[in-house]
């Protein structure tokens, strides 16, 4: 259990939150949401102890441990990647370091005897006889096979380290367990079985991320962080987003009674009760919302781009045939081969691979970037493609202004016409005269997503668009997809993406693909589909 009283926390004038009073319980996830900025994984280092608040207290239950992911990924390299775990475990890895040294000890005393002895019953108590079975157990569950228990943390690659360092957070159950973006590097197999884990994780976890259906699928409560405050909900992120729509809807219907909205909001409280219920969740989270007071449900303070992407004309018939498309690497990596098909009108197609370098590969083959490649593709005459890179460094070694920037991709550059494209991407006011070169990530995405509104394109190619990302951009992106009249061809991380935008699936493996109409959800459990997967990728 964690206890925050009168919290606050400040950067010289800048006060991020204040007058912060939660207590978070065993039994229970939360869900740490807010704009990029509020303060979530400040609020994650104040709770872990790396940061000092401005003021207040923030208190543990008696005896209880806290586990944090770290994020020093080189901070171990010395030890093996079991010892990196077992040390998640503080007390029991002091318990075991000192008992070592003592059986090591060429003069053994009688008191040195003594001292084991009570070390060996402090050790068992703390299950230390199974802590390396446990800790493998982990290892293997998150994807590190077990010949590499044995290495040094500095032999293995960063993804490897990610995995490990999440396993080590959560060794030996600990009582508070805090996560700041801990699916990060991780394929869908590993965040499933982390989604499982955590649904049945019986003591107390917060969590900072940026992929929704984890939230959703791990998720009891949402602690939302906006506007200088942090305010606690039942539910998980859905639940939040769309009853503070709802309340938005209702507050902007003056003329509604309250005993209408108060119906309203009943009967939605109960319909997502139910899609809980239907849930992995476990059993004792299934009700978490039928205790609901109607009068919790508050409007979101949050603004959301507008993201809206108008197609000039209807695609054709014909929008793009691939013949042989293949793709070798200089070191003689194949990242795919034999890529044959035809995209269909109406058809959103999301690519996967083991190897996310096949999904950038493709793109920018299809885009004409890449011309070193087998095979060939072609358009169709009625379609125009809007391309939203993975990296989009190259488009901002330039000091011209956000507004100028902009200007470079339009037929129109009056001040007036742009400011609306970057008013609808939040940009406002002086802000449109920042240096491009200066902006942060999340800017440079948004920047790039207003360059692609100005395209009117009828074929979207995204390769993971929501990097860098919060998640009010997300969501807006997410919806605008869903309702998006043309074609769409995109990789993404983001599982709820993927399962609520894309109708098609096709995988590029290095023996050709596979490709199903079908959502990504049901690809991904398909026991058919896993035996050719398998086929495809030896």
């Amino acid at each position: 259990m964690i206890t925050v009283s009168d919290l606050a926390i400040q950067f010289g004038k800048r006060v991020l939150f204040s007058d912060v009073n939660l207590k978070f319980t065993p039994g229970n996830c939360y869900g740490v949401i807010g704009a990029n900025g509020a303060g979530k994984s400040t609020l994650i280092r104040m709770l872990s102890g790396q940061l000092d608040p401005t003021r207040g207290n923030i208190q543990f239950g008696p005896g209880e441990r806290l586990s944090v992911l770290e994020q020093d990924h080189f901070a171990y390299d010395e030890f093996t990647v079991l010892d990196t775990v077992m040390m998640g475990h503080t007390v029991l890895w002091k318990v075991k370091e000192e008992k070592d040294a003592i059986y090591l000890k060429e003069d053994f005393t009688d008191a040195d005897g003594i001292r084991a002895s009570e070390l060996e019953e402090k050790f068992a108590e703390l299950n230390g006889w199974n802590a390396e079975s446990d800790a493998a157990s982990l290892l293997s569950g998150l994807g590190i096979k077990e010949d590499l228990h044995y290495q040094l943390m500095g032999e293995i690659s960063g993804k490897e380290k990610v995995r490990v360092l999440l396993a080590r957070a959560l060794f030996g159950n600990p009582d508070n367990l805090l996560l700041d973006e801990p699916t990060n590097d991780l394929d869908v197999e590993t965040v499933m079985w982390l989604e499982n884990y955590l649904a049945n994780y019986e003591n107390t976890v917060l969590v900072v991320s940026h992929d929704r259906h984890f939230l959703d699928a791990v998720s009891t409560h949402t602690v939302d962080i906006d506007f200088g405050k942090i305010q606690l909900f039942a539910g998980n992120y859905s639940f939040w987003y769309e009853s503070s729509q709802l309340a938005l809807r209702q507050q902007q219907t003056q003329n509604k009674k309250a005993d209408e909205k108060r119906k309203e909001l009943e009967e939605f409280i109960r319909r997502f009760s139910a899609n809980v219920a239907k849930s992995r969740q476990a059993t004792s989270r299934r009700k978490m919302l039928e205790k609901l007071n109607v009068d919790e449900i508050q409007p979101s303070t949050r603004k959301y781009p507008a993201i809206i992407f108008t197609p000039e004309r209807e695609p054709g018939n014909m929008v793009l045939e691939t013949h042989g498309l293949g793709k070798v690497l200089e070191d003689g990596t194949v990242l795919f081969r034999d890529v044959n098909f035809n995209v269909e009108k109406n058809d959103k197609i999301s690519f996967i691979s083991r190897d996310p370098r096949a999904m950038t590969a493709f793109f920018e083959i299809i885009n004409g970037h890449d011309k070193n490649h087998e095979g060939g593709f072609t358009w169709g005459q009625t379609i125009t493609h809007a391309y939203l890179p993975l990296d989009n460094s190259g488009f901002f070694n330039t000091d011209l202004s956000l507004i100028d920037w902009l200007g470079q991709y339009s037929s129109d550059t009056t001040e007036f016409f742009l400011r609306g494209y970057l008013g609808k991407m939040l940009f406002s006011g002086e802000e449109i005269f920042k240096k491009s070169s200066v902006l942060s990530g999340g800017e440079k995405m948004r920047c790039m997503i207003s360059r692609m509104m100005l395209r009117n394109a009828n074929v979207m190619i995204l390769d993971s668009p929501t990097n860098h990302l919060d998640l009010e951009s997300i969501q807006a992106f997410n919806n605008t997809l869903v309702s998006f009249k043309g074609n769409i061809l995109m990789s993404s991380h983001d599982r709820e993406f993927m399962d609520t935008v894309c109708n098609r699936i096709i995988e590029l493996t290095p023996r050709g693909i596979i490709d199903k109409q079908t959502t990504y959800d049901d690809y991904i459990v398909d026991e058919s589909i896993k035996e050719v997967r398998e086929r495809m990728y030896k």
